[in-house]
């Protein structure tokens, strides 16, 4: 049995609000976009803090939040996990 992640669905990015980037670890940038950010204790995503290891949903795209930048972990659909 596949353990669910509970995460607030937070909608999509809105560029008038402070949002932390989005990365993903298996992307090139991944490690230059974890190296330039300040250990940051939180992440933000349409102006609201996020604590590290946080899990939020924008879409059916599932973010976690580490050291202040959301890292794509997988998918909320709940039927295409």
């Amino acid at each position: 049995m596949i353990d669910r992640i509970k995460a607030i669905q937070v909608g999509a990015p809105d560029p008038e609000l402070r949002n932390s980037p989005i990365v993903e670890e298996t992307d090139e940038e991944f490690d230059s976009a974890i190296q330039t950010l300040a250990e940051e204790p939180n992440c933000y995503f349409n102006g609201r803090a996020y604590r590290t290891d946080q899990f939020v949903c924008s879409g059916s795209e599932l973010l976690r939040c580490a050291r202040g930048a959301w890292v794509q972990e997988g998918s909320c659909d709940p039927d295409h996990p």
